[in-house]
This record gives C-alpha cells, sequence and structure tokens, in this order.
C-alpha cells in the first residue's frame, strides 16, 4: 500500500480500500463467500472432475463413443452428449459430458471415424452439493481441452466453477434460458 500513497496520495488509498471492502461485503450479503469462477478451488475440483470422468469413461483417451449429431455455436459443429452419474470426493452428482468437435473436413462420419482428429474441446456440466451455488441449482461448469486441461477465457483465467456468473454471456447466461429445465438443453434421461 506505502507505493499507492506515494503515487496517488492517502485518500485515494482509503477510498481504494473502502470500495474493496464494499465489494466483499455486497458479496457476502448476497451468500457469495466463493468466488464466481475460475479460482484455484474450482481449478482443483475440475482436475478431481476430470479424474472420474475419465474413470467412468465419459472422458480422456480412454471414453466410450456415443452418437456424434450436428450441433451449432457454441459448441460445434459436431457433438457426442452423454449423461450419468459419477462421484467426487464423498457427492455424487448428475453428469453432462458434450464432446465438441470442429475443424476442416468435419462431419458426423469423420467424426465416427476418428474422433481424436476433431475433438476440441469437452464442457461439462456436473450438479454438485446443496448450497454451492443454489441462485443456479448447484451446476460446476467446465471446459476442458482434450487432454483434460481447462481452457482460459480472454483475461487468462482458467475456465471452472461458476463460469461467467452473472455475465450477459456464457455458459450460465445461456443455459438460464432453460432453467426451469434445471439449465439442460435436449432431452432429459
Amino acid at each position: 500500500m506505502s507505493i499507492y500513497r506515494k503515487l496517488f496520495g492517502a485518500g485515494i488509498t482509503a477510498a481504494a480500500a473502502g470500495v474493496i471492502a464494499v465489494g466483499l461485503t455486497a458479496g457476502v450479503a448476497h451468500g457469495q463467500t466463493m468466488k464466481p469462477c475460475c479460482d484455484d478451488t474450482s481449478v482443483n475440483y475440475s482436475k478431481d472432475l476430470w479424474s472420474a470422468l475419465a474413470k467412468a469413461g465419459l472422458a480422456g483417451s480412454a471414453a466410450r463413443a456415443d452418437t456424434p449429431y450436428k450441433g451449432q455455436a457454441p459448441h460445434g459443429a459436431i457433438l457426442e452428449t452423454l449423461q450419468s452419474e459419477v462421484a467426487v470426493g464423498d457427492h455424487k452428482g448428475k453428469v453432462i459430458v458434450k464432446r465438441n468437435y470442429g475443424g476442416k473436413g468435419v462431419s458426423v462420419d469423420a467424426v465416427k471415424g476418428d474422433r481424436t482428429k476433431f475433438i476440441k474441446a469437452v464442457t461439462v456440466m456436473y450438479k454438485r452439493e446443496a448450497g454451492y451455488d443454489k441462485d443456479n441449482n448447484n451446476w460446476f461448469w467446465a471446459k476442458y481441452k482434450p487432454d483434460g486441461s481447462l481452457f482460459t477465457n480472454p483475461k487468462g483465467m482458467m475456465l471452472a466453477g461458476r463460469v461467467m456468473k452473472g455475465a450477459d454471456k456464457g455458459c450460465i447466461a445461456c443455459h438460464a434460458a432453460v432453467k426451469d429445465k434445471d439449465y439442460i438443453y435436449g432431452k432429459q434421461n
């Protein structure tokens, strides 16, 4: 803080501290004691989730195949969607895994012939324990690369947790259009 006092004076430093305090208080007042997304806790949880998905054959190099179908933005030209339940730690929850395919020459038949050539991302919704994010039905969101590492947004934040919560665009904003269907597009098992 001393460098800020030298550069801006004590008054601005106090004002900045006040803004930070108000922001933190507002977050707690709205029931958000954790960051909306992309913090270390969410990133670490996403690693455990990926391990559970791989163990269940839903992601990774040994993932089971499903029927690919034509998709659309933001996910991919061709998609595969799997629904199941997996355990992360002591919690077992519903999971929706969407494999996103694209690239030159992508088609349903091309994906059936060589999934590894065309896979671009694995997007996941995982139903966490009650109280995780009651505003959005306790869904944990993640966008993985095919190797299980996370994608980042343009600001370098890893896409895991309450991705883009409160924003006009992104996972939660898009899926909020089907909030009455538990944020799930398409068929439900």
